[in-house]
């Protein structure tokens, strides 16, 4: 895992050298065909020596969630393992590591009529009334939400009301959902942010000089692609798609899309810092494998 720019697929291509390796591709929009150069897809050529699944699986006109995601990873983690080999999971899609590792709970879809009945019942004898109502049913949930947080609160009592099931039963059966491996798990990143803001403007402009605009041009010129799809929203594309939109210049396009890129860098980088049991390694370490691969045969991974 990291942050965009950080390294990754360089590190995950390293070990596949000296691991039998398999990679799978983490990552929200290299799922997309046709999306090559914005998305810093692997060329053809690195692709052909260094497979990754997951990539090009969807057209740009095609919603892909978490919950696909787990389920398509989950089925290639099985198939890599029956061959022997390990499953090397790499990207930036913090989300989808997070359905992966932990699945999702079921919740029932919102309720517009009993979330108003809720909120005219908390009208008339107020939110603590409610909270207490939810005590009754789920005091879980009820100990760990704050009386006066009305939409916490209505949300737990509402999951209840209409599925017969607790919020707290609800997560009881994601946590069933953990994968059955022996995980580790990597962070990279350059220690400076400076560093990382200078790979991102450079990896941005070096896109425009290989024809980016031209491939949102191609995307956009299809006519089937609006700019709310998943595909188009992905950063670098939504800032070419509204530049040739005519809402900004060139030159406003390129600052806004590297700032657009810094900001995914710095979300990614918050959900790392809060990530448990995350081994961190350093892009600028000239022997940044070499560490991977110690931590590697320190959690009895065997290196061959």
């Amino acid at each position: 895992m990291g942050p965009t720019a950080s390294g990754k697929t360089a590190l995950a291509c390293e070990l596949t050298k000296v691991l039998p390796c398999e990679l799978i591709s983490v990552d929200s929009a290299l799922v997309y065909k046709d999306m090559n150069i914005g998305t810093a897809k692997p060329t053809a050529e690195e692709l052909a020596e260094f497979p990754h699944k997951l990539i090009d699986i969807r057209d740009a006109s095609e919603p892909y969630s978490a919950a696909d995601f787990r389920e398509d990873a989950l089925r290639e983690m099985a198939a890599i393992t029956a061959r022997g080999n390990i499953p090397v999971l790499v990207g930036g899609t913090m989300l989808y590591f997070k359905f992966l590792l932990e699945g999702a709970a079921n919740l029932p879809q919102a309720n517009e009529t009993i979330r108003k009945q809720i909120e005219q019942d908390a009208l008339t004898h107020g939110w603590p009334y409610i909270h207490a109502k939810l005590a009754q049913v789920d005091p879980e949930s009820a100990q760990r939400l704050n009386p006066n947080d009305p939409q916490r609160v209505s949300r737990a009592y509402e999951v209840f009301l209409v599925s017969g099931k607790t919020l707290t039963a609800h997560w009881a059966e994601q946590q069933q959902q953990r994968i059955p491996y022996n995980v580790v798990q990597f962070a990279i990143a350059p220690k400076e942010r400076k560093t990382l803001h200078e790979r991102i403007a450079l990896r941005f402009n070096q896109m425009l000089e290989q024809g980016f605009v031209e491939e949102v041009r191609a995307l956009y010129a299809r006519g089937d692609l609006q700019s709310d799809l998943p595909a188009i929203r992905a950063v670098g594309y939504r800032q070419v798609w509204d530049y040739l939109d005519g809402n900004f210049s060139y030159d406003e396009m390129v600052d806004k899309g590297i700032a657009a890129t810094r900001q995914l860098a710095k979300r990614q980088i918050t959900w790392l810092r809060s990530w448990s049991d995350l081994n961190w390694l350093d892009s600028e370490d000239p022997k940044v494998a070499d560490s991977a691969l110690k931590i590697l045969e320190s959690k009895a991974i065997v290196v061959a």
